[in-house]
């Protein structure tokens, strides 16, 4: 069973495989394979390289949030700092912020104002006119349990007229048949949350939920606890970028 609560923690330098990833690219610019696990299919990479993207090699969406993101931006789950990095050089103030203390020693290193702190972690108080979360921000929430704790912690860290930037995919294409009908249990947990276990080496990080939503189903639940939501732009696969700001 899945809990619905919000954890606050930071990862510990042995349990973070992403950030040695991204420690050993940034250190001599070669990375093994950064290795997903999942009980819902079958192991998966991540090429490292492709998390110290430039704002050229960027997806659309990704741009287009960058484009929009004004004011303090606060960077979530931040990884090398690749758009706190495109920001700075659109001479915008990102803040990043990621729970991966190699990550977070990196970005220092690459010249971002990083900080080793978990989203929901209360004594990160500060605020922000534009809260950024890319690569599948929506992951960050783990389940459609968490949203309400989600929307309430935006709450606190958005300034008056601020707004959220998240992107997302809907995975209903991976239920779908040649008839274009949807094979979904109904009776199971909702098609997008998975369950995620990263690997590098002999590093092996603690098992997590990773929750893809739908639009409509992120545009319930922004209602529900008293946002407003905008449909940006959506990408060629089932993927969109979405702007959340609390109803006035």
């Amino acid at each position: 069973m899945r809990s619905n609560k919000v954890k606050t923690a930071v990862l510990r330098p042995d349990s973070d495989p992403m950030g040695a990833a991204i420690y050993d690219y940034h250190k001599s610019g070669n990375a093994a394979a950064l290795v997903v696990h999942s009980s819902m299919f079958e192991d998966d990479e991540i090429p490292v390289p492709d998390l110290f993207r430039v704002y050229e090699d960027m997806p659309e969406l990704e741009r287009i949030a960058l484009d929009l993101a004004e004011g303090r931006i606060l960077d979530v789950g931040a990884g090398s700092g690749c758009h706190s990095l495109a920001l700075k050089k659109m001479d915008k103030t990102a803040v990043a912020i990621d729970i991966s203390p190699l990550s977070v020693e990196v970005m220092k290193e690459r010249g971002v104002d990083a900080h080793e702190v978990n989203l929901y972690d209360p004594s990160f108080a500060e605020k922000f006119d534009t809260v950024l979360m890319l690569m599948n921000g929506t992951g960050i929430i783990g389940t459609l349990e968490n949203m309400p704790s989600f929307f309430a912690r935006m709450k606190e860290l958005l300034n008056p007229g601020g707004s959220i930037l998240i992107d997302s995919s809907d995975l209903r294409y991976l239920f779908e048949e040649e008839d274009g009908s949807l094979m979904i249990d109904l009776a199971d947990d909702y098609y997008g949350l998975l369950d995620y276990q990263m690997q590098y080496r002999d590093v092996l990080g603690e098992p997590f939920d990773w929750l893809y939503v739908d639009f409509d189903t992120l545009a319930f639940y922004a209602e529900e606890n008293g946002f407003e939501i905008e449909l940006v732009a959506e990408g060629e696969h089932y993927d969109y970028l979405a702007r959340l700001t609390p109803a006035l």
